[in-house]
């Protein structure tokens, strides 16, 4: 049983029952309502008392996991990159008056 181990928000966590992981999203102790996260995405509200019936041991954060925020920072990347390459195109169109005599 999880008797021994606390919530920790940011902490990974294997169900040694189901032989699954998770990582503590968050820690509501007013509400009493713990917020996980599983490997796989899944997102699941536990009570406490739920918590500690848990057979857990501490796991490492797997190799493979990727969170929402982090594809949200290559997304807004992609975004900031595509609108320097609008701004190159303009550019270019410049350089092209430029070399033909055209000038403003």
């Amino acid at each position: 049983m999880s008797r021994d181990l606390n919530p920790v928000a940011g902490r990974w966590y294997l169900n040694l029952d189901k032989d699954e992981l998770f990582k503590v999203v968050s820690v509501d102790e007013d509400n009493d309502v713990i917020e996980v996260q599983h490997a796989d995405g899944e997102l699941e509200d536990l009570e406490s008392a739920d918590w500690f019936e848990l057979d857990l041991e501490r796991a490492a954060q797997p190799e493979d996991w990727l969170q929402e925020d982090d594809d949200t920072e290559t997304d807004d990347v992609a975004e900031d990159a595509d609108d320097d390459d609008d701004d190159d195109d303009w550019e270019d169109d410049e350089e092209e008056d430029d070399e033909r005599g055209n000038w403003d």
